[in-house]
């Protein structure tokens, strides 16, 4: 362990941005304990290049702007070395401008996989193809699901994840309703009271948090649980205690970070057993800790230009995980699917 520090030279200081309010709010307990276990992990030895990690949260349930604005102060200290976090894509969008590649920032959950990053951004959790896509290729081969209906927030991971399964749609007509509402929504009866929705096989859910807990619970009352499938890259651990067992019935959902028994084990030893349960959100914020470790340890620096360069000539990365592969700006990952089993998952296969 690390001695107690006299100079911010022997500090590296990273930013984790995570929801403190708003629908993403529920999902922010569970990434901050995971993120402090993997720096308890590292600090406990030697560090990242030597030197002692340590973490200062920003609170992402913000306007973009507002997230943006913080960081773009605290980066003009000199004294910040990386981002990393989980939150929404417009926070992303919003704090990447503001970094302007300064730093390497790694995004800790699903998105959208649009092509126009800013320079220093690296994906941890999955696009479209690893996550949605997959899943609907799955449910359609083991449960014949046809027919789609989307419901989603309104901003900018919901659309463009929903303009990909348009595009992946063989016949665009299997997708029989479409609806954005905005985050924080509390009433689904519009979806919900829609004769399109009699003819889907499937739901497919691109909300966030709080907004998706409150969907699954009027989507059970409707009785429509025991015959349409709802399917989420988005609905953790936290989700489903929040809108309780009975109203996750055939509810699947697709990552790449559900945590397995050790990790688990490593975090209750750290945190006790009255700690919000690592959820598999929580798990890839651990997992993005540790990436930035593996990187910054593999080009002996956290400079940006040398990161992509290294991630592009195929660098390696050891994390707990195993190794780590880039493409691109993206974690290569391998998916699993999970259908709800009251408020924890049983995961039933690998999907990509």
């Amino acid at each position: 362990m690390f001695a107690s520090r006299e100079t911010p030279d022997d500090v590296i200081e990273v930013l984790d941005i995570v929801p403190l309010q708003g629908s993403g709010g529920i999902i922010g307990p569970s990434v901050d304990a995971a993120i402090s276990l993997a720096v308890d992990e590292i600090n406990g030895g030697t560090g990242i290049l030597g030197r002692e990690v340590r973490v200062t949260t920003i609170d992402g349930g913000r306007a973009p702007h507002e997230v943006a604005r913080e960081v773009s102060a605290l980066l003009a200290t000199g004294m910040v070395h990386a981002i990393t976090g989980w939150h929404i894509s417009a926070v992303r969008r919003a704090v990447a401008r503001a970094a302007d590649g300064r730093v390497p920032y790694l995004f800790a959950t699903i998105h959208e996989g649009l092509p126009d990053e800013m320079p220093g951004v690296l994906m941890i959790g999955e696009d479209p193809q690893g996550h949605i896509l997959a899943a609907m290729a799955w449910l359609r081969r083991e449960y014949d699901v046809r027919r789609w209906a989307l419901v989603g927030n309104d901003y900018i991971w919901p659309r463009a994840t929903a303009a990909a399964v348009r595009t992946a749609l063989a016949d665009p007509a299997s997708l029989v309703l479409e609806r954005f509402v905005p985050l924080g929504t509390t009433d689904f009866a519009p979806f919900l009271a829609d004769p399109r929705l009699d003819r889907a096989d499937g739901v497919i859910m691109l909300l966030v948090g709080s907004d998706a807990a409150r969907f699954n619970r009027q989507f059970a009352h409707t009785g429509r649980a025991a015959r349409q499938v709802r399917v989420s890259p988005a609905v953790d651990e936290t989700v489903l205690l929040a809108a309780g067992a009975e109203a996750n019935e055939n509810l699947f959902v697709s990552s790449s970070f559900f945590p397995d028994s050790e990790r688990v084990h490593r975090y209750r030893r750290l945190h006790g057993p009255f700690a919000p349960q690592l959820t598999y959100f929580g798990n890839t914020g651990y997992e993005a800790m540790h990436t930035l470790r593996a990187v910054a340890e593999t080009v002996g620096s956290f400079d940006v230009p040398r990161i992509h360069a290294a991630l592009t000539a195929g660098a390696v990365l050891e994390t707990p995980s195993g190794e780590c592969r880039f493409r691109g700006n993206q974690a290569v990952q391998s998916a699993q699917i999970a259908r709800a089993d009251g408020v924890d998952f049983r995961i039933l296969g690998r999907i990509s």
